[in-house]
């Protein structure tokens, strides 16, 4: 905040008490630099950071000057972006509403017949996109010669979206007497030629602070092949769990790629195309202001300028072309001194980048790593897995493995029941178990059901006679012979499979397989 106060900047008592109502109580620094200057009517050209309150530094002093008796238009707005009209314009609603000014909006996607049809309620105040205003401009259906006042926001996208030839036929169609402002977070090298073609003798109010991305903004950066990116992202967003993010991407084409795979991820994704519709992009916007949508696709041009109030998290899946659009991704979180955070996912080859965002905006731009569940730094990470670290994991987990193993192979004969006891006593079980068991055969031919695998002795019963296979010598004298039974029916198997093997054959065929000896 700048520590002046709306009074002091030359605010009238109607708009302070409006700002009063919405808990605006004191200006930002570019609001107390810029207003006064516009009141005075002198051209501005004025660059801040995003989110320090641009918006309301223009609408105020230019509500301020229009005359609400007037049923011309007085001011025009450009904004580079229908999303950025749209919401320049449900500002100026609730300014302009108290001092009975007219508003419109007019903007790409949504009929032109009905923006001409509310074009003859007079509106004193024009906001939209320089492509429809400029239609409806060369087809006779809007008079701008009455224009006094004329702001261009987000000056530097709207010259390099290829709408110059657009604004210079608006510009040469106002008033000699205009007044000019550029808005912008940037400052091109192109910016210096057209306030030299359009301004007359502008106020320059360059409020460049140490830092051209918030204090208030974490700044990472994830390193990932280019075929790992989905993946990667995936990871971030589920161990991040944010209420919402904004996902920029470089290249239109891949957005319903990238949509496609995050919703079969199981997330709520939604793309902001520069070629939709006005409706269709408006729902999208709500949906995600909402919470309806958890993340949205977009590019630097759909994405400009939105205010996304409270956006926590800004993914970056393609690194910004430059430093200024690094600073407008930025900007759409951590807004109005709220904090946020923006990462990069960056591939080996596209490192360079971050060094030259680092070296460029002077911001703190550090790797992370996701490992177990957690965002690390390099010297955290370093520590996670030092040798130590590791050792002391897998003894950690070879504790509970053994723990696991002795109480799985300790059991009580008499109800079959687990005890958690140590190896000793285990071990002094399985040889009584074994003893009580060739007692229990030889004396009383009762089953006995004991299992111990450090002694070998293993009991079986079939119908109500035991069999007994141990490598106790004693056992091997015991009265009940199963063994020779057990020979027994293995040949007697035998013989049947070959019986079976001689089905269909001639009768002196199997009488000289069953008998071969008798040759």
């Amino acid at each position: 905040m700048s520590g002046k106060t709306w009074s002091e900047i030359g605010i009238n008592d109607v708009l302070r008490e409006a700002l009063e109502k919405n808990d605006i109580v004191q200006p930002t620094e570019v609001q107390a630099e810029t207003i006064p200057v516009l009141l005075s009517g002198a051209d501005v050209s004025a660059r801040s950071q995003t989110g320090t309150g641009k918006t309301l530094a223009f609408l105020l002093p230019m509500l301020q000057r229009i005359d609400a008796n007037s049923g011309a238009i007085q001011a025009l707005i450009l904004s580079p972006t229908q999303e950025l009209a749209m919401q320049i314009y449900r500002v100026a609603q609730v300014y302009a509403e108290p001092l009975g000014i007219r508003v419109q909006q007019l903007i790409g996607g949504a009929a032109m017949k009905r923006q001409v049809e509310k074009l003859k309620l007079k509106p004193q105040l024009v906001i939209g996109t320089p492509g429809r205003i400029h239609e409806l401009y060369k087809n006779r259906k809007l008079k701008l010669h009455d224009v006094k006042n004329v702001v261009i926001d987000e000056a530097d996208q709207v010259f390099q979206l290829g709408s110059t030839k657009e604004v210079e036929v608006l510009l040469f169609g106002t008033g000699n007497d205009r007044q000019m402002a550029f808005f912008s977070a940037t400052y091109p090298e192109q910016m210096a030629r057209f306030e030299g073609r359009w301004m007359k003798g502008p106020s320059r109010v360059q409020l460049t602070p140490e830092h051209t991305v918030s204090q208030t903004i974490s700044n990472y950066y994830i390193l990932s092949d280019k075929r790992d990116k989905t993946d990667t992202a995936r990871r971030i967003i589920r161990l991040l769990n944010p209420k919402s993010a904004l996902l920029f991407l470089n290249d239109t084409d891949n957005i319903s790629n990238w949509e496609s795979k995050l919703g079969y991820e199981g997330f709520t994704v939604e793309a902001l195309y520069g070629d939709s519709d006005k409706q269709r992009r408006a729902a999208t916007l709500t949906r995600f202001r909402d919470g309806r949508c958890q993340l949205l696709l977009a590019t630097d041009v759909a994405a400009r300028g939105l205010d996304i109030e409270g956006l926590p998290l800004v993914l970056q899946l393609d690194p910004a072309v430059d430093a200024d659009h690094y600073v407008h991704r930025a900007g759409r979180t951590g807004r109005m001194g709220k904090s946020g955070t923006v990462i990069t996912i960056v591939t080996p080859q596209e490192l360079f980048i971050m060094e030259k965002f680092r070296k460029q905006l002077g911001i703190d731009l550090s790797e992370r790593a996701m490992y177990r569940g957690k965002l690390l730094s390099e010297e955290e990470l370093r520590e996670a897995t030092k040798p130590g670290a590791a050792r002391a994991s897998r003894e950690q987990s070879q504790i509970g493995r053994n723990t696991s193993s002795v109480s799985s192979s300790s059991y009580s004969g008499a109800g079959g029941r687990m005890n958690n006891r140590n190896d000793t006593d285990s071990a002094k079980r399985a040889s009584a178990s074994v003893s009580t068991t060739n007692q229990s055969v030889s004396g009383q031919d009762k089953p006995a059901f004991n299992q111990s695998a450090k002694a070998g002795s293993i009991s079986q019963s079939r119908g109500n006679k035991p069999i007994i296979n141990t490598s106790n010598p004693s056992a091997a004298t015991s009265p009940s012979k199963p063994a020779p039974k057990q020979v027994a029916k293995a040949k007697s198997s035998a013989q049947k499979k070959r019986e079976g093997k001689n089905k269909g054959a001639p009768k002196w065929l199997k009488e000289k397989q069953l008998n071969p000896k008798s040759e």
